[in-house]
């Protein structure tokens, strides 16, 4: 990519970092697009006197003293709100607060949200914050702040709310799926965002969880690569699950760690010649081992262009539930006075010229999430070795019994912390690793 201007493409700013736009904004974007008004120069003049009159009569006439700089900006923000979710104005307190973020660290609970339906919708709690430990699920929804509806905010004083100082708390109405409406409260805390997890699974099969793609994930992937390549891995399982996106840059650095070649993704402005085409390097940092990509409805953006660049590559099978969908590229401009504005100037599309918006990626083999209930247990399944007198394996020197009863513990408690949708993965990326050796071997 070749513009000198950072770019940010998560679904939604993190919370107690400063989301910009209305509800009504987010409600405006999904309603029919209305014909484009195109204004002469002097008509634009004559809009901005009549801005001047309005500004004047509010400073004037309110029943209470007017802030001048707050009315200033929430004209600015209200003007990018209207273009559409991603698109914002930052004070100088929220750039700082978004600076934070960008930096891996914050305050607040823990969060990744977005404005829908006249409430706050969770994208994403962050990997062990208060918000996760709470059972805060993608796809909730926020009504009520400390008791008091959140319809009647902005998104951005929503968030305002719910920011506050280490150990204090919030207290937040939830609701969405099946689950009743509840009140839960939050202690706040400093967030840390770890972008990047790994440990070496069972059978020698890797697993690398992105939580977010920040300033250090391409860093931290390279050096997690390189610590389970040691151990000599057979294949990895990258989950991006309720990963909301993050920067350009490392989304296009993550999907060129696994790619040797080929396309990862293509940005496409209001002009039909503004096309940007990002490239994969030769190299492929895990030698052409298989990789299953974990996504679901929280995988939004950075997640979205990494799945879709191993998924058109064919270098390795998308697994999980339909992603979020968010296929807007946002520019960050600074304005000079520690301010700045957050502008939506493109679209993205995978490799096969596919754009993401409003859709998202299409799992190669869909897996719900779900909880597995074992029926069969190692100790009532009937063999030769159960019949009187049969003849004992010589090869076999384990002690059955003990092994057995092992397993049936295994069985029972186990069960119920099992992830259902990595386990999948793990079963495919040793089901293609041994496809590999046989493959190999002939």
């Amino acid at each position: 990519m070749s513009r000198k201007i950072i770019i940010y493409i998560s679904a939604a700013l993190v919370l107690a970092v400063v989301c910009a736009g209305s509800f009504a904004a987010a409600k405006s974007a999904k309603s029919k697009p209305e014909p484009v008004t195109r204004l002469t120069d002097e008509q634009i003049y004559e809009h901005l006197k009549k801005f001047a009159v309005v500004f004047e009569a509010a400073r004037a006439g309110f029943v209470e003293e007017v802030d001048e700089k707050k009315l200033l900006e929430a004209a600015m923000n209200g003007m990018l709100s209207s273009l559409d979710p991603h698109s914002s104005y930052l004070s100088e307190e929220e750039m700082k607060d978004f600076t934070d973020k960008s930096r891996g660290e914050f305050g607040g609970v823990g969060i990744q949200i977005t404005a829908d339906k006249g409430a706050i919708r969770v994208i994403s709690p962050i990997d062990d914050t208060p918000a996760q430990r709470a059972g805060i699920k993608a796809g909730d929804y926020i009504s009520h702040i400390d008791g008091e509806q959140v319809s009647g905010l902005t998104l951005n004083q929503a968030v305002k709310k719910m920011k506050g100082k280490p150990g204090t708390k919030v207290r937040l109405t939830i609701f969405g799926g099946e689950r009743e409406p509840r009140t839960i409260t939050l202690t706040r805390a400093i967030i840390k965002v770890k972008s990047i997890k790994h440990e070496v699974k069972e059978d020698d099969i890797g697993y690398i969880r992105i939580s977010d793609f920040g300033a250090t994930t391409t860093k931290d992937l390279r050096s997690a690569i390189t610590a389970m390549e040691k151990k000599k891995v057979t294949g990895y399982v990258l989950d991006v699950r309720n990963n909301p996106g993050g920067y350009l840059t490392a989304a296009i650095n993550v999907a060129d760690a696994f790619l040797d070649g080929g396309d990862i993704v293509s940005t496409r402005g209001r002009d039909a010649e503004d096309v940007d085409i990002a490239r994969a390097t030769s190299g492929d940092l895990i030698g052409g081992k298989p990789i299953v990509v974990l996504v679901n409805h929280g995988s939004a953006s950075a997640s979205e262009i990494v799945a879709g660049a191993i998924q058109d590559n064919r270098r390795g099978i998308v697994m999980g539930t339909q992603t979020f969908g968010k296929g807007s590229v946002q520019q960050q401009k600074p304005l000079g006075d520690g301010t700045a504005i957050h502008l939506t100037i493109a679209r993205y599309y995978t490799p096969n010229g596919t754009s993401i918006q409003a859709m998202g990626i299409t799992p190669d083999i869909e897996v719900m999430q779900s909880k597995v209930e074992v029926i069969e247990k190692r100790r009532d399944m009937f063999s030769e070795s159960t019949l009187v007198g049969a003849l004992r394996n010589d090869n076999d020197k384990s002690v059955r019994k003990k092994s057995d009863k092992k397993s049936d513990k295994n069985d029972d408690d186990e069960d119920e912390k099992e992830d259902y949708q990595l386990s999948r993965a793990i079963d495919m990326v040793r089901a293609l690793s041994k496809v590999s050796v046989i493959s190999e071997t002939k």
